[in-house]
């Protein structure tokens, strides 16, 4: 019966594909990861001349030009602008609400007298592609731009829709060697990792990713049906690189370990067929479904960071975002010091967490498109910028030229610093960076595209899983 389920999704998801390409309307047929050092899949060769004028509209105008002029030249057009107006922004990161005022300094440094207020809101629940869409209704809309998580959801309900346009900054193209004209893909601010950790109070220790779903096993997660980038990093898991990592893991386990697995695994083969993965897929299938019917779902990643650095919660892990560690505050019995992230052990093996994006987007009808534009442009080009994100461990820039500047403002190879500028010396927060993450780190990256493929197939057979129940 699965498999004839399966087969009826395959089928319907061939003619959803069928008549997508058939539309017409796609200006993001790949959509991509990153910049071309952090994974992009985008084409970034031959300028594409892409849709006349005539096909644009008002705002995607405004940000053709705009791709042209330098950071100063979109500050002087925002001042002129918005000066003595409200500036609305929405996000899935708080942060925005910091680099505002950022922004703001930066534009009266060039004009004393301009003055903007502004307003940044972070809806929760998800909520924010229904809070887009119902403003992307009106003739000029509230919002002027966005941070948004979930390259999924935001390739079919927002790029597809028209509803977000792309606005790729001048000088954050040339440091990542591209043009701005020629490069296919979405604009990310950074790249944040969700890590395995685990509270080492205690003898027990984790050397192979397929530890985390090992009978008995209960990691603390953000449930997947709280933030869908969950989802996504389940999916990614079936990708052919990732899945290739789960099958290395496991022949790297003892004969008794691998017992234990085998079964499932098999279980799955006919079920990666049936989903038309490829050659390793029953073991991300099987990782997967040991993943989701075992994890203790969490509300937020924070509480699962207040658990695991007290002493008293030996023997536990979780799967959280690396950067929850910077709020950790010392005391006789919690420390940063009570856990270990394990992809740094020596020996381990397998997937260290995955990594996704914050994207930055300026919607379609932006009442503000020439400061939202000048807005991204600092974010992404600046230090002080991307201050706001920069001062936590496990958020790397998209710019390699801010990324550096980051690292060596903050430290966060060195366990961060403290406010007194004195380098902190926590093994757990001495960031290895993304170069190392994505190499020997084993960092599954959501790619946008991939997700949205198989959302349909491989998200379906998720939601036939059945959770794990802590009461």
């Amino acid at each position: 019966m699965k498999r004839f389920i399966a087969l009826l999704l395959s089928l319907a998801m061939m003619l959803a594909l069928v008549a997508c390409g058939n539309n017409g309307n796609n200006s993001q047929n790949d959509p991509g990861t990153n910049n071309p050092d952090q994974g992009t899949t985008g084409d970034t060769g031959t300028p594409d001349p892409g849709p006349s004028d005539a096909d644009l509209t008002e705002t995607q105008k405004i940000i053709k030009e705009a791709q042209g002029m330098t950071l100063e030249e979109l500050a002087q057009k925002a001042i002129e602008e918005s000066n003595g107006k409200k500036f609305f922004g929405v996000g899935n990161s708080s942060r925005g609400k910091s680099a505002l005022p950022l922004f703001i300094e930066y534009l009266q440094s060039i004009d004393p007298s301009y003055n903007m207020e502004f307003d940044w809101q972070q809806p929760k629940n998800n909520k924010i592609f229904d809070q887009l869409t119902a403003d992307s209704l009106k003739p000029e809309g509230t919002f002027a731009m966005t941070l948004i998580q979930d390259g999924n959801q935001i390739e079919s309900k927002m790029v597809q829709t028209g509803i977000l346009d792309t606005f790729v900054p001048k000088e954050w193209a040339e440091a990542n060697g591209v043009s701005a004209d020629s490069y296919d893909g979405y604009l990310a601010l950074q790249t944040l990792n969700k890590v395995f950790m685990y509270n080492n109070t205690g003898s027990k220790s984790y050397d192979n990713c397929w530890d985390f779903v090992a009978e008995g096993e209960h990691g603390l997660f953000m449930d997947i049906d709280s933030e869908i980038v969950g989802k996504n990093f389940l999916y990614m898991l079936t990708e052919d690189t990732y899945a290739g990592w789960l099958k290395e893991a496991f022949n790297a386990l003892t004969a008794d370990e691998q017992a234990y697995f085998q079964p499932t695994i098999k279980a799955m083969e006919s079920e990666a067929a049936d989903l038309g993965l490829g050659a390793d897929g029953a073991y991300a299938l099987a990782w997967i479904k040991l993943w989701v019917e075992s994890y203790n779902a969490q509300t937020d990643d924070g509480p699962i960071c207040n658990t695991l650095v007290d002493k008293s919660a030996t023997d536990q892990f979780g799967l959280l975002v690396y950067s929850k560690l910077r709020s950790v505050e010392e005391s006789s019995s919690v420390s940063v010091n009570n856990i270990n992230v394990a992809a740094y052990d020596d020996g381990f093996t397998g997937i260290g967490g995955y990594g996704y994006c914050h994207y930055l987007f300026v919607t379609d009808n932006s009442p503000l498109p020439w400061t939202a534009c000048a807005f991204i442009a600092y974010m992404t080009e600046t230090v002080d910028g991307f201050s706001a994100w920069g001062k936590d461990m496990g958020g790397y820039s998209s710019n390699p030229t801010v990324a550096e500047g980051t690292e060596a403002q903050y430290g966060h190879s060195k366990g961060g610093m403290a406010e007194d500028g004195t380098t902190v010396e926590f093994e757990a927060k001495n960031d290895r960076g993304y170069d190392w993450w994505t190499t020997e780190g084993k960092l599954v990256l959501e790619d946008p595209e991939y997700c949205a493929d198989v959302a349909f197939t491989v998200g379906s057979w998720v939601e036939m899983l059945t959770k794990y129940s802590a009461g």
